[in-house]
């Protein structure tokens, strides 16, 4: 259980919310969590109970049927299912792709996704990155082509987060194709429409939980009022949405370094080498002491860049240098946490392993360390 000291993010209903959440993974996740691993997925009856639970898409406001929640009770589930290990796409309806359809979609959008979203019967994604375009996204060559009242897809995405799952698609493709960044336009596709294909579930080194695919663009054809905000003007529309996105995978990032030194903690009081526990060697102390206060400053800005993005105060600057901290952070102790494991780290029974592999992505999604430090010098 990840154990909370001093934090000041969250008030007395937060927490109450996070004992929810706790209890919900312990019965719907927690049971299953090597199974979701061998499949590659995590069920949509999962989905389902948290929607149950008020624990998809918490922040929908009341008006547009949803609890009105902060971005707090989103962070509690985020950092609960990246203590927990679990690679579940959960996170990328609650954190990124519900902001897109509850602040650019239409009466008519809204109303027909965001009742399923928080119920967990409409699961989304996000299709972004291309075979020859990653953190380049004015790069991308997808075309929306302009056809009476209709638009027509062709293109292909992959990497996409949820992909097998999804029932609908923010496609991020080029309406105006001469005009370059300000040709790109968002359009929700959804995954029964003619000429949409899913390729296959790809094969990571971590996160195998997580659904991620190809997709595939064939002549979709979709009517014009699937545009999800203002045409030409979807590389903005990703832009307002990147602090939150980057913030949310800071804070799922601290909480798996959190659990990774716990792990180490209890593996070296345990173990015993040369008569002694390995704990009571001085470089163990040492190493541990190091990563403890890591940890200690980290969830202090952790908690400090929340509040700030509560109050809507986060910076892009701000959040890409979380991302870029919190990442490295989680990383580097799970690799270090991994070697006080010794040879039982490299084995799989171990959850430091699956933690090891799942955290080595965090450094490229949602961009890359190399981004985030010219994001970060733009506002030097």
């Amino acid at each position: 259980m990840l154990e909370l000291k001093n934090r000041f993010a969250y008030n007395d209903d937060h927490n109450m919310f996070r004992d929810t959440v706790r209890k919900v993974f312990a019965e719907h996740m927690e049971p299953y969590l090597d199974q979701h691993e061998e499949e590659g997925i995590v069920p949509r009856s999962a989905w389902k109970a948290l929607g149950e639970a008020g624990m998809l898409c918490p922040t929908i406001s009341e008006e547009n049927g949803g609890l009105g929640l902060d971005f707090g009770y989103n962070a509690v589930i985020a950092e609960e299912l990246s203590y927990m290990g679990s690679a579940a796409g959960f996170t990328l309806q609650n954190d990124i792709t519900v902001n897109y359809f509850e602040r650019l979609g239409s009466e008519e959008q809204k109303a027909k996704y965001l009742p399923g979203m928080i119920s967990g019967d409409i699961i989304t994604a996000i299709a972004m990155t291309e075979p020859g375009a990653g953190s380049d996204l004015q790069g991308i060559r997808t075309t929306a082509k302009e056809d009476g009242n209709h638009l027509v897809i062709n293109g292909s995405k992959t990497y996409i987060t949820n992909g097998q799952h999804a029932d609908v698609i923010i496609v991020v493709a080029k309406t105006d194709p001469t005009m370059g960044a300000k040709g790109t336009s968002l359009i929700l596709v959804d995954a029964d429409t003619p000429g949409f294909e899913r390729g296959r579930n790809l094969d990571k080194i971590g996160q195998h939980s997580a659904d991620t695919s190809e997709l595939f663009f064939n002549d979709v054809r979709v009517p014009k009022t699937n545009m999800l905000g203002q045409e030409g003007r979807g590389f903005i529309h990703l832009m307002e949405e990147l602090p939150q996105e980057r913030l949310s995978i800071a804070i799922s990032s601290q909480a798996g370094a959190q659990r990774a030194f716990d792990e180490a903690v209890k593996f070296v009081k345990e173990r015993q080498a040369f008569g002694k526990s390995v704990f009571e060697f001085q470089n163990t102390k040492f190493t541990l002491a190091e990563m403890a206060s890591e940890l200690q400053v980290g969830w202090a800005h952790i908690d400090w860049a929340l509040k700030r993005h509560i109050a809507g105060e986060l910076t892009t600057e701000e959040a890409s240098a979380a991302k870029l901290w919190h990442t490295d952070l989680q990383n580097r102790i799970c690799d270090e946490s991994l070697q006080l494991h010794g040879g039982a780290g490299y084995m799989n029974e171990y959850p430091i392993a699956r933690l090891w592999r799942d955290a080595r992505v965090t450094r490229i999604f949602g961009g890359t360390d190399e981004i985030m430090k010219e994001v970060i010098s733009r506002g030097i």
